[in-house]
């Protein structure tokens, strides 16, 4: 199989990369684009040594699968290019999330939706948004859903090298001039990920509440989330609470969210932390309980590897899907 992958040499691309390797996709010939800074470097990988190139009309000609991590900007203009020299683009972007010409597809939670692709292109949701739906469709399968209300805690490798930079530089005592971020982030906690609307909502909070909505069809249903950025390199937390249509004990519902491929569900004992599943393809959930005055109400913690089932993972998924169709 001929495979693409748009932003090759970014830290989703080469998670990417090796995520292919690890789950022995069967790529025979790969094609590496970046931005022309990148132009002429050369990756490893499968033993060989592979040319990156700066995107170009015909570029995609003959390939199967492109996987795009080069942001929007970059995807609006080469994945319909892409898409017309024959390949199905996976877009890890939020460019073409809310197209309703276009599957916004968790494997574990809506694989059917990946086969209505009339552009030729299925897009990656949001890193948090997976996270939180994998382990969230096992209770809406098991009891319905009402209501959603998540905080996330998010790690600043979402925020591409730039964010890991940051805060390398920060706990090393300086600081960094391309900061992407608002206020400085060693030792802190910001609330604010994304523009911030008039009506005091950051873009990456509208993520979650349109992106859960279209996977999961629960348009209509109540979700609010706030998202902040924490001083972590490497793995998102969620902590979610949502209304059920029914009754569940947590037992239950921890065995609801243990039906889903690839969530572990850890007792209370202990619980799971983002820096624990930094490098896997898990999503784990822990500190399940019943809301003490509302019983139809459950909180639950999630964490998950941004990177990998975030971002990576998931799109590499996606082609697998695509290879056993």
């Amino acid at each position: 199989m001929k495979v693409a992958i748009l932003g090759a040499t970014g830290a989703v691309g080469r998670t990417m990369l090796r995520v292919l390797e690890e789950r022995r996709f069967p790529v025979d010939e790969l094609v590496l684009l970046a931005s022309e800074r990148s132009e002429g470097s050369r990756i490893a990988w499968g033993g060989r040594s592979w040319e990156v190139r700066a995107p170009t009309q015909g570029a995609f000609r003959g390939c199967d699968v492109a996987l795009f991590s080069a942001g929007a900007a970059r995807s609006r203009e080469w994945a319909p290019v892409a898409a017309a020299e024959g390949a199905v683009v996976v877009d890890n972007s939020s460019a073409w999330r809310m197209d309703p010409d276009v599957p916004l597809v968790v494997p574990e939670v809506n694989p059917e939706a990946a086969r209505r692709r009339p552009k030729g292109i299925i897009a990656n949701p949001n890193c948090a948004t997976i996270q939180f739906v994998v382990p969230l469709e096992g209770l809406r399968r098991r009891a319905g859903i009402r209501r959603i209300v998540a905080t996330t805690f998010q790690s600043v490798s979402g925020a591409g090298q730039k964010g890991l930079d940051a805060l390398a530089a920060e706990l090393a005592g300086g600081s960094s001039a391309d900061s992407p971020f608002p206020g400085p982030i060693a030792g802190n906690a910001i609330p604010w990920i994304g523009p911030r609307g008039p009506d005091g909502w950051n873009e990456e909070e509208d993520k979650l509440r349109n992106e859960t909505r279209k996977i999961m069809g629960l348009e209509g249903v109540p979700i609010a989330a706030t998202c902040v950025r924490v001083p972590v390199e490497v793995g998102h937390a969620v902590s979610g609470t949502v209304e059920l249509e029914e009754e569940l004990s947590a037992d239950e519902a921890r065995a609801a969210m243990a039906e889903v491929s690839g969530v572990e569900v850890w007792t209370d004992d202990r619980d799971p932390l983002p820096r624990d599943v930094a490098g896997l393809d898990v999503v784990r959930v822990g500190h399940v309980r019943v809301d003490r005055d509302l019983p139809r109400v459950l909180h639950f913690w999630v964490v998950a590897d941004n990177l990998r089932k975030g971002a990576a993972t998931n799109a590499v998924q996606i082609a697998e899907m695509l290879l056993r169709a």
